[in-house]
């Protein structure tokens, strides 16, 4: 397709650039703002473009040479903000959020030119990711899909990697068509487990289950399961919570979209054994984790459903709901049903801005206020972020 010059605007949600070409509206990745680039259009969506970089005539000044050596434009679509220093990337992040909430859930958190995400842990923009899922060629080699395609690149240097994390596994003939999940554990065990459609799940190194740990209970998660694929997620997440929860002994607590249980374990340890915590999530396998982790709790009761049937269902009022749902969001039909059971007091966790902005809109609407909230650099070297709200009323 054609190739411009443009000027770029401010950051877009999704990892792009804002710039105009004769009044229609370019996204363009692999630009920063205030560049001049030289851009091949890569997509007609008829009001807008999508663009790719080929060309940075007019650099910005935090922009760096790839910490990623397989990112980019003709690269994996691993880390797509290699390209940026990682102080600059956390003010582009926050600015985006800010935007989010503001046009789409009518609430104004920061100036744009004030927010910024903040980073999780201390292990830096590099080596923070412990979990990874690489699909094959159809000879046989792992690889990372390029950006929104089916084509891999079979090199393997991603920059989130920790040294050691893919050793050996290119030298492995894989079944075409075939997931590759790797996990290094909490005890720093290696697993790797082999699955995809119509074959059966293998397990090639390692266990099935890996072992993860937050504070000083462990759970065992499949390798194909999710868990926080950052280190120091979990642990920064359930501090955070149990903060923000302001839970007393006896009190019920909810932890909707729940996985393995992690929050579970810090609502109940704040409840107490005269409270009550229901955790609801529709993984049959994230169930029977939780199960096993906090067989020890008898007041936490897992729930194997959808979060909208299990609250549709739920009589007693929660003190306190926590929600962890995935990248499209509760919805008006959960926060609706939040809302209608009087829940005092929401944390609610959201890894995509414009799913998260819109159900803060949502709650809003019922009458929640915002009384904190804060985004995080979970996903070091790409456009994704994690925000947490606290909401009230």
């Amino acid at each position: 397709m054609s190739e411009l010059v443009l000027t770029t605007g401010p950051a877009a949600n999704g990892g792009s650039c804002v710039a105009r070409h004769e009044g229609r509206v370019v996204f363009v990745r692999y630009a920063l703002p205030g560049e001049t680039v030289r851009v091949r259009v890569v997509s007609d969506r008829g009001s807008y473009w999508h663009a790719d970089v080929v060309e940075v005539i007019d650099p910005s000044v935090d922009r760096v040479e790839s910490i990623c050596p397989i990112a980019g434009v003709h690269g994996a679509g691993c880390c797509d903000m290699a390209f940026v220093e990682p102080s600059a990337t956390r003010r582009l992040k926050g600015a985006v959020v800010a935007n989010q909430l503001a046009r789409l859930g009518g609430y104004p958190w920061r100036d744009e030119s004030d927010a910024q995400a903040e980073p999780v842990g201390d292990v830096g923009a590099t080596g923070w990711r412990t979990r990874v899922r690489l699909d094959t060629t159809d000879d046989g080699r792992p690889g990372f899909h390029r950006y929104h395609s089916a084509e891999l690149v079979t090199d393997l240097n991603c920059a989130q990697l920790p040294a050691g994390l893919l050793d050996g596994l290119p030298d492995v003939s894989w079944p075409a068509g075939a997931h590759v999940h790797v996990v290094v554990d909490d005890h720093g065990s290696r697993h790797v487990v082999q699955a995809g459609r119509g074959m059966a799940t293998q397990v090639v190194e390692g266990e099935y289950e890996a072992v993860q740990r937050v504070g000083s209970r462990e759970w065992r998660v499949p390798v194909t399961a999710f868990w926080q694929s950052h280190r120091d997620a979990a642990r920064t997440y359930s501090e955070l919570i149990a903060e923000w929860a302001q839970l007393r002994a006896g009190m019920t607590a909810w932890d909707l979209y729940g996985g393995a249980g992690v929050f579970a374990a810090t609502l109940a340890a704040a409840v107490g054994e005269t409270g009550e915590v229901i955790t609801v999530d529709t993984s049959r396998g994230a169930s029977r984790s939780a199960r096993a982790a906090l067989a020890d709790l008898p007041w936490v009761t897992v729930v194997t459903d959808s979060v909208r049937r299990a609250l549709a269902g739920l009589r007693q009022r929660a003190d306190v709901a926590v929600l962890d749902p995935p990248r499209t969001g509760a919805g008006r039909d959960v926060i609706d049903l939040l809302a209608a059971a009087d829940v005092p007091r929401v944390i609610h966790i959201g890894c995509e801005a414009a799913s998260f902005a819109r159900d803060v809109g949502l709650y809003r609407g019922h009458g929640y206020v915002v009384e904190e909230l804060r985004v995080f650099d979970s996903f070091p070297l790409t456009h994704h972020v994690e925000c947490v709200a606290v909401l009230t009323r």
